[in-house]
């Protein structure tokens, strides 16, 4: 049968799809206003759609539903995700549902070993998270805390400098520590002649 209305069908709702309202996503042409994820309902765009065959999702139902499982395989960094995805319309569960830890701890010293260690800050000497992590000189450090022991000078890969576990800007760094003499900062013409 001939295609009279003019353009493609939606693959959401089954009408005619005319150009100034169409979105292509694997092969298949949307209106605009049926660009949704199958499971939310969310709308979506070309950067956050996610095709499976014939169906379209936005990346974190399409995660819930089509990758990894298990421990260690969360939605963030350092994020362990128990959310199923069953408010969403996902059934997810295949097996008999495990869980992934005790809703309570049975044991408090049992739960304190699990938890891993962070590292601390030279400066400050509190836990390093690696959002806000800077290393200088082999050691991690807060972004507000990586500036010159001397001056406060917030540093840079390209001015910064260590010694003694300390850091430094180079200017800094070059007035208390590095070589003196005529042509090296530490005298001047005026100090030579007297």
């Amino acid at each position: 049968m001939p295609n009279w209305g003019g353009g493609a069908k939606c693959g959401a709702c089954e009408k005619t799809v005319y150009h100034a309202e169409e979105i292509q996503c694997n092969g298949r042409s949307f209106h605009k206003s049926c660009f949704l994820c199958m499971a939310c309902r969310k709308a979506l765009d070309s950067t956050t759609v996610a095709a499976h065959e014939s169906e379209i999702y936005c990346k974190t139902c399409y995660g819930r539903k089509y990758g990894p499982k298990g421990v260690g395989f969360g939605q963030g960094a350092g994020c362990l995700s128990t959310d199923t995805g069953e408010h969403l319309g996902l059934n997810l569960q295949q097996g008999s549902p495990k869980p992934a830890c005790p809703s309570t701890p049975t044991n408090a010293s049992k739960f304190a070993q699990k938890r891993i260690d962070v590292d601390k800050c030279p400066r400050c000497g509190k836990s390093v998270y690696a959002a806000e992590k800077i290393m200088g000189g082999g050691k991690p450090w807060h972004k507000t805390c990586f500036r010159c022991a001397i001056c406060g000078k917030s540093l840079e890969s390209t001015n910064v400098t260590d010694k003694d576990g300390e850091l430094y800007c180079k200017v800094c760094y070059a007035k208390n520590f590095g070589p003196k003499g005529i042509g090296f900062g530490g005298l001047t013409q005026v100090e030579k002649k007297e």
